[in-house]
């Protein structure tokens, strides 16, 4: 049976989801590349993309988040930021940019 090194396969969604987007971008392109890059073993293969697919679902979330808070940023009369409430547009779910 092939050894698989510790790492592949190890990291539990939870954990990719508490990572910093920085973090999380850059273990991704580091995985993207050893999977470009190396010959290595199926199982390795499908442990590096099960762990890329955890932390894209992680990147696209925060990215998510990050741009709901700027849509809700809103400048006051005195020239302040400040969040707006948040009210769900009708058939939430999708992506709604006013358009």
């Amino acid at each position: 049976m092939p050894s698989v090194p510790k790492s592949a396969g190890q990291d539990n969604p939870a954990k990719a989801a508490h990572l910093p987007f920085e973090e999380a971008l850059k273990k991704l392109e580091t995985i993207v590349t050893a999977m470009e890059s190396e010959d290595l073993p199926l199982e390795t293969l499908l442990a590096k993309y099960e762990e890329g697919t955890r932390l894209a679902r992680a990147c696209q979330e925060k990215l998510a988040e990050a741009e709901l808070k700027i849509q809700q940023l809103e400048k006051t009369a005195a020239g302040e930021m400040k969040l707006k409430p948040i009210t769900a547009p009708e058939g939430a779910g999708g992506e709604n940019h006013g358009v």
